[in-house]
């Protein structure tokens, strides 16, 4: 015995439509401009603000990396592949374009064009000190960049977490040779 059809009429799409059609929406809304976070769309969005201070922060610490290494150029060799390291971070950011992982070792890029000179003054006279500085700085720009991770989106909270990651594996390169 077939069931009488509703009394109710139909009216709009039906729920099989709506879950048809939902995902493609949601697709395509989420590929629109992140331009109306903010307050009538004018300015960076805050992704984009972390962004650029993750970038910024990563120059700074390239220049520190340059000031040691003029300052104490025995532990240049130590010194240059996680400098080089720090470039990409720069570089995946969006920044880096002071300095380029292919700079030569003997002499550090432009560190007399640098933004901030503070860093090459607080070079410590010897190799432990000066280690144990970078240490630092690295230690404190990933626990930053850990910080930041809740107040990005996605992708970006991926890459800090990774360039956090890499600070963290640099402390420990630039503290277990001084153990």
């Amino acid at each position: 015995m077939p069931f009488p059809s509703s009394p109710r009429a139909r009216s709009g799409p039906r729920r099989r439509s709506l879950l048809a059609v939902a995902p493609a929406a949601l697709a395509l809304s989420g590929c629109t401009g992140g331009e109306s976070g903010g307050p009538g769309g004018d300015g960076p969005s805050a992704a984009d603000r972390a962004r650029a201070r993750a970038a910024r922060d990563s120059e700074g610490l390239v220049e520190r990396y340059d000031a040691v290494i003029a300052a104490r150029p025995g532990l240049a060799g130590r010194l240059r592949p996680l400098r080089e390291e720090v470039v990409r971070h720069a570089q995946a950011f969006g920044g880096g374009r002071k300095a380029s992982p292919s700079a030569p070792s003997a002499v550090p890029p432009s560190a007399s064009s640098s933004v901030s000179p503070a860093p090459s003054a607080a070079v410590p006279g010897n190799d432990k000190d000066a280690l144990a500085g970078l240490a630092a700085a690295e230690r404190e720009l990933a626990d930053r960049r850990a910080k930041a991770l809740g107040g990005v989106p996605g992708e970006l909270a991926r890459l800090l977490a990774s360039v956090a990651a890499a600070g963290a594996a640099h402390v420990y390169l630039l503290t277990e040779g001084d153990a």
